[in-house]
């Protein structure tokens, strides 16, 4: 097979091979230019060649064809013959997967960032029709326990994007980080966006310690702006994460007068589950409405996760006010009282325009409708969502746990939150296992997958690529191809020569 991850839905080699040069020409539609350029981008400072894109009007021996014959606007063919390259596509995503594809065709090179003069351009024949089998193909970055810095995300979202993935979730805040510039509350970023030290060992170990290194860093509207532009050219979109009710130390850090206790406690400078909650009167739900307006003015993805996760409720039960709040709702006790604040968070985002995202968590206290469940636990949260008829998406900690442990011998590993998740797990994943069936209206409530990078034990960038590659290579395909992706062993097969493409992007991943 033709090393391709993940690997197309039909791909068939045929005999000879096409060989791209000075007399390389470029036609495409106008609605799939930014994809042309994007693919043309690569060849052109490998290649040394000023290769311009033409009029979809114009000769050419690699051109991007608009086929309104092609259902889904995320499907594409690209056949390579003695006449050149043709991508055909309905839609722009499409096109720009096409030209994906091609670039993996030909040597790893091409995505190198200096001139290769050694290489040689050519492109074996093939005929290829490709779609993806889920809508959804997510990979969640954590920024909050760790800042990675903005060309960081640029190199994320590119490689990404190489892989189809197809929603960059980015989870912006936590107990130990608000990392999101909010104009009418600049405390978020000036108090909530620093914490003192980090925890030095796992968090539950005896000999833990703070390792006496300040840690900041937030990205401010324009950057945020530039990246969500950035990635829409890549077909990604930006899903962002505010937590609420719980994970919310640094806000109420920044702003005490939102938590419930006399004093706040500072940014958090250790891991696991805080017990820091927002509390639920009106002026914190203005507050975090104004901090909602302020997020869906720059993603404009439809979709805005709101966490919803591991609320531990001990400070709500201590709390006289909340006890009678509960009380005055006619709640039961604090599970629906988690539930109330979250449907009324819902409301405000249908009024916006938006579609509420939370964690599994989020169905505690029978919330129904209206929002989406991202089932981690496993798959039990997806079920009950898909039987109230809600929207899911399968993030299974079991399998798509990227800060997990990459080997049963822990002991030759760098630190992990702990769990073992390795290659051949990951691309074993299935949704729908045989000895559990598919439940139909789980099968139709299915958007897709996604990939979480939880990062307290990744505190550079190269750790979280060695935590992250190859696995979200296999992830990928599991996403992009289905249950009709070919085996492991043949996975292993292209992996080897598609690592020599991240080699040559300076991705420092785990060798498998």
């Amino acid at each position: 097979m033709l090393p391709i991850i993940p690997y197309p839905a039909f791909c068939r080699r045929l005999a000879g091979s096409f060989s791209l040069g000075e007399e390389t020409r470029i036609s495409a539609d106008a609605s799939f230019l930014p994809a042309a350029e994007l693919t043309v981008g690569r060849l052109r400072v490998p290649m040394c060649l000023p290769l311009v894109i033409e009029p979809a009007s114009e000769p050419a021996n690699i051109r991007f064809v608009k086929d309104a014959g092609i259902e889904d606007p995320e499907a594409y063919t690209l056949r390579v013959d003695e006449s050149g390259v043709e991508i055909r596509a309905s839609g722009e995503a499409g096109a720009f997967y096409g030209g994906q594809t091609m670039l993996q065709l030909l040597p790893p090179a091409v995505f190198d960032s200096v001139p290769r003069h050694d290489a040689e351009w050519a492109i074996p024949f093939v005929e290829i029709e490709d779609r993806p089998f889920f809508k959804w193909r997510g990979a969640m970055l954590d920024s909050a326990r760790h800042f990675q810095p903005v060309s960081f995300i640029r190199k994320f979202i590119d490689v990404l994007a190489q892989h189809k993935v197809n929603v960059f979730h980015w989870h912006l805040v936590d107990d130990q980080g608000w990392r999101i510039e909010i104009k009418k509350y600049p405390l978020l970023t000036e108090v909530g966006s620093r914490r003192s030290d980090t925890l030095s060992g796992h968090w539950f170990h005896p000999r833990k310690h703070p390792d006496g290194q300040p840690h900041e860093g937030y990205y401010t509207q324009e950057e945020i702006r530039e990246l969500v532009a950035y990635a829409a050219v890549r077909n990604i979109q930006i899903l962002p994460e505010i937590e609420m009710p719980g994970h919310a130390q640094a806000a109420i850090a920044a702003y005490p007068h939102l938590g419930l206790l006399p004093e706040a406690a500072p940014v958090s400078t250790t891991w696991g589950v805080h017990k820091t909650l927002f509390n639920t009167k009106p002026a914190t739900f203005e507050f975090l409405e104004d901090v909602l307006d302020e997020v869906i003015a720059l993603f404009p993805f439809p979709y805005l996760h709101i966490g919803g996760d591991e609320a531990v409720k001990d400070q709500w039960q201590a709390s006289a006010e909340t006890q009678a709040h509960i009380r005055e709702l006619g709640l039961a006790d604090e599970h629906e009282l988690q539930c109330w604040f979250i449907k009324k968070m819902s409301g405000f985002l249908q009024s916006r325009g938006r579609k509420l995202v939370g964690w599994d968590e989020i169905l505690e206290g029978g919330l129904g409708e209206g929002a989406v469940v991202m089932s981690w636990r496993n798959r039990d949260g997806a079920i009950e969502a898909a039987e109230k008829g809600m929207e899911t998406i399968l993030c299974d900690q079991n399998f798509l746990y990227l800060d997990y442990y990459q080997q049963e011998n822990t002991g030759d590993e760098l630190l992990a939150i702990g769990g073992n998740t390795p290659l051949e797990k990951v691309h074993s994943y299935n949704p729908f296992p045989p000895e559990e069936g598919t439940p139909e209206k789980l099968a139709h409530a299915l958007l897709g997958l996604q990939a979480q990078v939880w990062t307290e034990y990744m505190p550079t960038t190269s750790r979280l690529e060695y935590m992250t590659f190859p696995r979200m290579c296999a992830f990928a395909e599991v996403a992009w191809s289905g249950a009709g992706r070919p085996d492991y062993a043949d996975f292993l097969d292209r992996l080897r020569p598609h690592l020599r493409r991240l080699d040559v992007q300076d991705i420092r991943y785990r060798s498998p």
